[in-house]
């Protein structure tokens, strides 16, 4: 066949992408680091002890193993020819001689020392093994298919890299046996026991038959390229890390994991980092599964993962910190869209998740500070033992509670304008400085089994429609000393901010309850409206807080009247009266008779 000299534009920009590699440092969180939470958290032998929620990607990454690189473009012209035909391969130096360093046996070939090898042809069962130790080996595939009956079709178990190019234009294969004997140590389609790197301009599909896809028992960056992967168990996995950099990575099918780093011994190993390219994976495990750190910082990522049984099948999942920073993020998971067993940090990305369980779920701190997250379904939102909302896009649909902040050991505190019902307050916190955050919620809207404490930013909840459950529900104290608040719900366990807070709120048990499309205005003493908000639900409690509101003056609550178009989950930008019925009158910083029991709700 054709050879394809490997010296073109995708050749320099595959050498240029696995350099860049180096960039990548390690990745769990540093043990110096100061904590926000003050949390312990133990993860699959990993025990990730205060970590704050609020580090950069940066950080994260300065924190870890560095990333390996492959240096320098790689020469076809050095390469060693090597052909599969059928049941049979033939090696050939690129002078004519014998090849050096690689041997055919039937339909096995053995390469034992470093440098470049050409594959091409198809070989029907066989495996190309590399043996290669403290070596770097290049497998050039172009045109390549590998099945085999024995084992992995591509296994270096002795090799200090394995570098696999796929020739631009090529398209290659991949396959393995359908089982592998318990402790084989290669038990992949493409395995290698030293770093693994994955690029150039064409595609692989890998099929692992017995276990995993691809798999690396050091660090594995996909650099480009088109890889496309099915696996009985996981996708693809790196013991140390798994750094995607660009190209098109799809997980097709994974009976385990999708894409997956396991090393539990190393605090800086365990990683997963993508910074480019497009990541798709459809699992029936954990979709992204990091045994420390998650770090996206660029690129597209897709996820679908969804259970059959009770294994646990979480969107993406770290062990110390997940830090979304950048790029394109869609979950779809049968239990948690984002979990970590410590923190989370959302800084920039534009996230979308449809979750089983909860939307966004971290053991210790909850970070959001930037980006876009839209939480389209969920039993609970975003829940956390200290969560903090400082910037960014927030809008979030929950069967159960909005915003969760649970967790910790509880303490006796007392309530201040609109808490009662007797629950303790634990030791977790619910904040929000900045940004904007919308919640549907069919249980507690915005909940805090501890304090809440509102200094900045908009923040609107479309609370519950049954009594046993609240738009605001917080055991401990409760203050609003900034930006807007707008929650609107059912009446049973209604909760308003404490009297002693630094900003006006007015809260207004209704008569009856309004029905859904209502248009509710709030409205000084002078006739002022200083809020308009169009009901998404029946409710019959509605709260409002902003710099307009005066503790102790009188303010009226109409239904009708007008409102501008723009909006933020049905809060108006501004309104009219019109000839809108008046329906309650209140007094700012007074709650209602019978309000005040929150549920509590763990």
């Amino acid at each position: 066949m054709s050879r394809r000299s490997f010296r073109t534009r995708a050749a320099r920009a595959f050498a240029s992408a696995v350099l860049g590699a180096a960039a990548l440092a390690g990745c769990s969180a540093s043990e110096d680091s100061e904590s926000t939470a003050g949390s312990s958290t133990e993860s699959s032998g990993t025990t990730s002890a205060a970590v704050a929620g609020a580090q950069g990607a940066a950080a994260v990454l300065a924190a870890n193993e560095e990333a390996h690189a492959a240096a320098g473009e790689v020469d076809a012209s050095d390469a060693v020819e090597i052909t599969l035909d059928g049941d049979s391969a033939a090696v050939e130096g690129a002078d004519g001689a014998d090849g050096s360093g690689a041997k055919a046996d039937g339909s096995t070939v053995t390469i034992s020392s470093g440098g470049t090898y050409r594959i091409s042809g198809k070989l029907t069962d066989g495996q190309i093994l590399v043996n290669a130790p403290d070596q770097t080996v290049t497998l050039i595939l172009d045109g390549a298919d590998t099945a085999s009956s024995a084992g992995a079709a591509i296994a270096a178990t002795e090799a200090e890299e394995l570098v696999v190019v796929l020739a631009d234009g090529s398209e290659n294969a991949l396959s393995d046996a359908d089982s592998y004997a318990e402790g084989d140590d290669a038990n992949a389609a493409l395995f290698s026991a030293g770093n693994l790197t994955i690029g150039g301009g064409g595609s692989l599909t890998v099929r692992g038959n017995g276990n995993d896809g691809i798999a690396g028992k050091d660090g594995l960056v996909i650099a480009s390229g088109t890889v496309t992967v099915e696996a009985a168990d996981d996708g693809i996995r790196g013991k140390d890390y798994v750094v995607v950099h660009g190209g098109t990575v799809t997980v097709a099918e994974a009976g385990g994991d999708g894409l997956k780093a396991d090393n539990t011994e190393d605090a800086d190993a365990g990683y997963i980092a993508v910074d480019g390219g497009t990541v798709k994976v459809t699992s029936a495990g954990d979709g992204v599964d990091a045994a420390t750190d998650l770090v996206v910082t660029g690129g597209t990522l897709d996820v679908h993962s969804a259970a059959t049984d009770d294994t646990s099948a979480h969107g993406l999942k770290s062990g110390v910190i997940t830090v979304l920073e950048d790029g394109t993020i869609g979950v779809d998971a049968s239990a948690d869209g984002v979990h970590s067993d410590a923190a989370v940090h959302l800084s920039g990305a534009a996230v979308t998740i449809a979750a089983g369980d909860d939307g966004v779920h971290a053991e210790g701190d909850l970070v959001v500070d930037g980006g876009t997250v839209k939480v389209t379904r969920s039993n609970e939102g975003l829940e956390g033992k200290d969560i903090a909302i400082g910037g960014g896009s927030t809008d979030i649909t929950s069967s159960d509670d909005g915003v969760n902040a649970s967790g910790g050991t509880t303490t006796e505190q007392g309530g201040g304008g609109g808490r009662g019902g007797g629950e303790a307050a634990g030791d977790y916190t619910l904040k929000v400085s900045g940004g904007t955050l919308v919640i549907n919620a069919d249980g507690d809207g915005f909940d805090s089994n501890g304090t809440a404490e509102i200094t900045g930013g908009t923040l609107v909840v479309n609370g519950p429609e049954q009594g046993g459950n609240g738009a605001l529900d917080v055991n401990g104290s409760f203050t609003v000393s900034g930006g807007v608040l707008l929650a609107a719900g059912s009446a049973g366990m209604a909760v308003a901010p404490d009297s002693e807070s630094g900003q006006g709120w007015v809260s207004a048990t209704l008569d009856s309850s309004v029905d859904a499309g209502t248009m509710l205005q709030v409205v000084d003493a002078d006739g002022k409206v200083v809020a308009t908000y169009v009901t998404s639900k029946a409710i019959q409690n509605v709260v409002f807080s902003s710099s307009a509101v005066k503790s102790g003056e009188e303010y009226r609550i109409y239904a009708g009247g007008s409102a501008s178009e723009a909006n933020t989950g049905g809060l108006a930008k501004s309104g009219e009266l019109g000839s809108a019925e008046e329906i309650a009158t209140v007094t700012a910083g007074e709650a209602p008779e019978g309000g005040g029991f929150g549920g509590g709700r763990m």
